[in-house]
């Protein structure tokens, strides 16, 4: 059976692409780092779902893969490639040699290499010795990207590692080494293989200067272990709560084919990329038409510690990494309760081959408490429903910090996307006795740095058709005059979003967006259909305008940006991430393009997030 155009590549269709690849650069080095489905071009892919929502057949769009790899040279410096692959005629179709200003997103083979580079580096090594760690304890090097570059540094490809003392006594290799945290960052050349240079942490507190290097050789004296396992922790876990089991002994309401899941009205499609995760495609609810495509688009982490080198401190750990390659197993734990239908995904080595990334994405129902109630006063009669969810959730773990992430579509034709962070603050060593203006002593010797996480997710609505248009709706009060005598009169008032343009959350005003179709009209209320949510009014980036950080992700200056849609433009930081100075072809280039959006293929972007003040309950686990 062929696969519907949304399908993810398959392990047969990713490793046909490996294959052309090679056979293209015959005498070269390769070294792969995604392979994944290239989706079809919007307006071909609506003319399939047209005729497949009629209940007949059309030949399918050509199935395309995206590869992207490096060509090695004899410099070790790494040629950036992106090649499109036509799957059915066995061709190359498009190849880009990125320009070297941008680098590619990480591998994880990248961050292991990085973790053998110093256990051979003289410097590292040297830098290690400066310490005096107890008897019993072990270096460990927690890789991150680089973040923004230095004014004036050169633009190589670089990594860097976190470095923290792990305690081996106990023989578990689990124990919780981010306890110990040691005050230097061995920074690597990619190209190279090698380490350049150790940066040294401050350790001082509020009345210390920003590179005030004031700790001792006994740097983890103070320090105290901080154990998360269960099995590890001196009184274990509680033993007072009594199973609460959640049973479906008739089995799930919802019916999976392939890609294809219907439930309670709902019908869509998911997939799975190693960038953005799980994503939603193709969304219908009692037969009319919701959605083309949801997506997490992008986030990102800024670090408020002024002193260096934590100004570079900042991910984006879609861009940077891909949430895809991130994605755990979620068949290991109780991530998902009820009956589970998993998901596998398809992920690929240095050497192009495809891996089966397997239970990446899990489905199930839940219970959200009471859907809906009334109780009659004058018989005494209530009647009361529950409300069930059905959910696709996917969990990445990034480091130190978990997140998951959850589309939940519900009974009322109600679509809410959900993230969550969990894991374990980033920490850095403080001196005994001190605090810290940059964030929060959650453990003897541990300093968790002030922060920000700032998500962004894709809307591409189609509302009863693919022909929309954003209204922005507000409740103000109304002056007394003879329309509103006695003052208890509010107004309601709309504007209509014309052009492509970027705007902020007004909780004051009750600010919503709503996403209508002025060709349908609702039959009760004589208005036009739509879809409306509130944007979250949670802070924004706090970053100087001026700095790398902000400049990096200008998506996250407003939380909602109303653009026109354009083939492969996906991603609200920009394609390329990984050490980027500025966002470029994110959704501020697209905003600045003034299309009109009004009546038109349009994608609505909402940017929401916390800022994480680390407190002591957060520690050691979130």
């Amino acid at each position: 059976m062929s696969p519907h155009p949304l399908d993810i590549l398959s392990a047969a269709e990713t490793n046909a692409a490996r294959d052309l690849i090679l056979s293209l650069h015959p005498n070269a080095v390769l070294s792969f780092r995604e392979i994944f489905l290239e989706e079809p071009p919007k307006q071909q892919l609506i003319q399939f779902l047209t005729v497949e929502h009629a209940g007949k057949t059309a030949p399918a769009p050509t199935r395309r893969a995206l590869v992207q790899y490096d060509v090695i040279g004899s410099d070790r410096v790494p040629e950036f490639h992106e090649s499109v692959i036509n799957l059915d005629a066995q061709k190359r179709e498009s190849q880009t040699v990125v320009d070297k200003s941008h680098h590619a997103s990480l591998t994880l083979s990248e961050f292991d290499t990085l973790v053998e580079v110093c256990t051979k580096s003289q410097l590292f090594k040297e830098a290690c010795a400066e310490y005096q760690l107890p008897e019993g304890f072990e270096v460990i090097v927690e890789p991150w990207p680089y973040g923004g570059l230095s004014p004036g540094e050169e633009n190589r490809r670089y990594f860097q590692g976190l470095c923290f003392a792990r305690d081996t006594r106990s023989g578990n290799p689990d124990s919780n080494f981010y306890a110990f945290p040691l005050p230097f960052i061995p920074v690597m050349d990619a190209h190279k293989q090698e380490i350049i240079r150790i940066d040294r942490l401050a350790t001082g507190g509020k009345s210390d200067a920003l590179d005030a290097k004031t700790h001792s050789k006994k740097i983890i004296d103070h320090c105290k272990s901080s154990e998360y396992v269960p099995e590890l922790r001196e009184k274990g876990t509680r033993t007072d709560l009594k199973p609460l089991n959640v049973l479906q002994p008739e089995g799930p309401s919802f019916l999976v084919d392939g890609s294809l899941i219907e439930w309670q009205q709902w019908r869509f499609r998911v997939s799975f990329n190693p960038r953005e995760g799980a994503v939603i495609h193709d969304v219908y609810f009692g037969g009319r038409s919701i959605m083309y495509r949801l997506s997490i688009s992008e986030m990102t982490v800024p670090y408020a510690d002024p002193r260096g080198p934590f100004p570079r401190k900042q991910a984006f750990d879609f861009g940077d990494g891909g949430a895809g390659n991130c994605a755990n197993n979620l068949s290991l734990g109780c991530d998902c309760l009820g009956v589970i239908k998993y998901f596998d995904g398809i992920v690929t080595g240095p050497d192009g081959t495809a891996k089966v990334a397997p239970n990446v994405i899990c489905l199930h129902e839940q219970d959200n408490g009471i859907g809906w109630k009334h109780t009659n006063w004058r018989t005494g009669r209530a009647v009361v429903t529950r409300s069930r969810e059905l959910v696709i959730q996917f969990i990445i773990t990034l480091a130190n910090y978990e997140y998951i992430f959850a589309y939940k579509f519900d009974q009322a034709g109600g679509i809410n996307v959900e993230t969550r962070a969990t894991g374990i603050v980033s920490v850095v060593n403080i001196d005994t006795g001190k605090t810290s203006l940059y964030g929060n002593v959650v453990s003897p010797g541990a300093l968790a740095q002030n922060h920000q996480h700032i998500f962004a997710v894709r809307i591409d609505p189609a509302i009863d058709g693919y022909e929309n248009t954003v209204v922005t709706e507000e409740s103000h009060r109304a002056p007394v005059g003879k329309t509103n005598p006695q003052g208890n009169y509010y107004e309601v008032r709309q504007r209509v979003i014309e052009r492509s343009e970027c705007f902020d959350a007004a909780p004051m005003d009750n600010r919503i967006v709503k996403i209508v179709n002025r060709s349908k009209t609702n039959p009760i209320s004589g208005k036009p259909v739509g879809y409306k949510f509130t944007p979250a009014p949670t802070q924004l980036l706090l970053a100087d305008p001026d700095s790398v950080q902000s400049k990096r992700a200008l998506f996250a200056q407003h939380h909602v940006w109303v653009t026109k849609h354009l083939d492969g433009e996906l991603y609200a930081g920009g394609r390329y991430t990984l050490q980027s100075q500025n966002e470029i072809g994110g959704v501020a280039d697209a905003v600045k393009r003034d299309e009109v959006v009004e009546n038109a293929d349009v994608v609505v972007w909402n940017v929401f997030g916390l800022t994480h003040n680390p407190r002591v309950e957060d520690w050691p686990v979130m």
